[in-house]
């Protein structure tokens, strides 16, 4: 067809891993079958002439948040001029709709954070990387325990749960029941970096994040970013998701969603 496209395949370590195997396998599956403006289209899903799966996808051209709000961070001019407040909110509440869409079809996300929202050329957003979805019906991917010494600035290898800086309480608890406010946690660390311009949870290990995450209080944005110009509608919004107990959030993304419009 003469166009690029993602080849994406598993690292050589981690092609006999079966956990890694299944991952790779829900991400390809999920991402064909919540098919949404919000999602990448994915082409096909085979092997290699030497057996090794692959998927291939649109090859999508822009930015992803992580590196964006890391350049608000620091002070870069064109990346200011390029995602004020009113544009990244606007990232946010496309994300809001795939997500949205995606547990109406009973999948939730489990990894949602700034690096797997990527905002493509003339305004569209998409949601990434549903390797950790958890879907209805289904019976979960076996996974390790959670381990005290891993870096907790990546997605761990074999696991169920997501970027342990992005997980909502229930999943650092290893609670038995998650339903979809665990992403809308997810959702308002998000819109915390929006506001802010830095991450909310932190920790050089995993026991320090999850400390963070399940025992000390949060700061309002207000607090941690005094010289951003912080709408107060928005940080009601974003202090609401980031309730610890998931019945005190918003019911589901939906709710999330409506609340945002109604402010932009």
């Amino acid at each position: 067809m003469r166009r690029t496209v993602v080849y994406k395949t598993l690292h050589d370590h981690l092609r006999e891993d079966e956990i890694e195997t299944q991952r790779f396998l829900r991400e390809a599956r999920v991402t064909a079958n919540i098919a949404h403006p919000g999602t990448v289209p994915l082409y096909e899903l085979g092997r290699d002439r030497n057996g090794n799966l692959f998927f291939t996808m649109k090859h999508v051209r822009g930015r992803d948040l992580r590196n964006i709000i890391d350049a608000l961070h620091d002070g870069d001019p064109a990346t200011t001029a390029a995602f004020p407040l009113p544009a990244l909110i606007d990232i946010l509440t496309r994300a809001c709709e795939t997500v949205a869409h995606a547990h109406s079809r009973g999948v939730i996300h489990r990894d949602l954070k700034p690096a797997n929202i990527l905002t493509g050329q003339f305004g569209v957003t998409y949601v990434i990387d549903w390797g950790l979805a958890k879907v209805w019906g289904e019976p979960d991917i076996a996974h390790p325990e959670m381990g005290h010494d891993e870096d907790p600035a990546l997605t761990p290898v074999g696991r169920r749960y997501g970027t342990p800086f992005y997980m909502a309480p229930e999943l650092a608890r290893g609670d038995a029941h998650i339903d979809g406010r665990a992403d809308v946690f997810s959702l308002g660390l998000i819109l915390y970096e929006i506001l802010t311009h830095r991450q909310l949870i932190n920790g050089e290990t995993m026991q320090e994040v999850v400390e963070n995450l399940l025992n000390q209080p949060f700061p309002k944005p207000t607090e941690a970013a005094p010289q951003n110009e912080i709408p107060p509608a928005l940080e009601t919004i974003c202090l609401r998701a980031l309730e610890k107990k998931a019945k005190d959030r918003y019911a589901d993304v939906g709710s999330l969603l409506e609340a945002l419009r109604s402010v932009c």
